[in-house]
């Protein structure tokens, strides 16, 4: 064998440095939604292309994905959310001063209980471009209780009665963030919300821009059909009131179907990734006067169709 054939042999094989961090898995958590994610530091995910691809695609399949030991700086977190898009505020909750988009959402022992996370709803649906998704890191929780649920409303919407199907498919509905985060607040500061955020008006049934799936899209901020008032649906004023009212609450009604749901149970420095186009979510307060801090990215979505 010649100098330059030893030479060749004896060289290091080039690998890629993602090649050599450990195997990713996903471990299903229901036969409908969520699945725990392992093998993975959200932080790498923020700097390794292939890695980030693995993870969105594992998101579009189950909708939301939970992580548990993450040793996650504010930055990471926000690098990592900021791969799926722009960063959203929130007009309520204050974000990080030093990483806009980054939401604390803090219990702490000063506050006053309030109730405007336990009902099932999916975020931002009050804007004419609800949030495409988020990340949310668990900072500090109760020893017990604080937990999230998550349900799939694609899942709900392939599951209704097929004349249900029929009669929503061509609905639109309106949508308010007055009657939901500014209803504790004082009618001036209400008011002025609202102008801030008018009501949005989205299809009942969306369609997912990536997997083209048919989506019931109808929650907690939902507050009327804008088109029911048709002909075809309605005769006399009694098949408009309480008919229209009736459906809406029918099909808000899905997503407390636990066969559709999935329940995460945090630990600190846990995290949740959801698809906020095909799900619904609901933040379980058992806990008070516990305490229990989180953090969120938001991430800017786009108009239903």
């Amino acid at each position: 064998m010649t100098k330059t054939a030893r030479t060749k042999e004896s060289a290091p094989a080039l690998v890629r440095p993602s090649a050599l961090r450990p195997s990713l898995t996903a471990e299903p958590l229901t036969c409908t939604i969520g699945a725990e994610l392992r093998g993975v530091q959200l932080g790498d995910a923020a700097r390794d292309d292939d890695l980030f691809t693995a993870i969105e695609q594992l998101l579009l399949r189950y909708k939301v994905l939970f992580l548990r030991d993450q040793d996650l700086t504010r930055a990471e977190h926000v690098a990592f959310a900021s791969r799926f898009g722009a960063l959203e505020d929130h007009p309520v909750v204050g974000s990080d001063p030093e990483h806009p988009g980054l939401v604390r959402i803090y219990k702490d022992l000063d506050s006053e209980p309030e109730h405007y996370e336990n009902s099932l709803h999916c975020d931002g649906t009050w804007r004419t471009t609800p949030s495409m998704g988020a990340v949310l890191r668990c900072v500090e929780t109760p020893a017990v209780g604080g937990d999230t649920i998550w349900i799939n409303m694609a899942e709900a919407h392939r599951r209704l009665p097929e004349h249900v199907k029929d009669q929503i498919a061509d609905l639109r509905a309106r949508h308010s963030i007055e009657s939901s985060f500014g209803a504790v607040l004082p009618a001036e500061e209400r008011r002025a919300l609202a102008a801030k955020y008018p009501d949005a008006e989205h299809p009942v049934v969306r369609t997912h821009p990536v997997t083209g799936e048919q989506i019931l899209f109808v929650n907690s901020f939902t507050t009327h059909f804008v088109n029911y008032h048709r002909p075809e649906r309605v005769r006399f004023g009694q098949d408009y009131a309480p008919g229209a009212s009736n459906l809406l609450d029918y099909l808000r009604s899905q997503a407390a179907v636990p066969e559709y749901q999935v329940r995460w149970r945090w630990t600190e420095n846990s995290v949740a990734i959801w698809d906020n186009r095909s799900t619904q979510h609901y933040a379980v307060q058992d806990y008070w006067p516990a305490v229990r801090r989180m953090e969120r990215a938001g991430i800017v979505g786009d108009r239903p169709f």
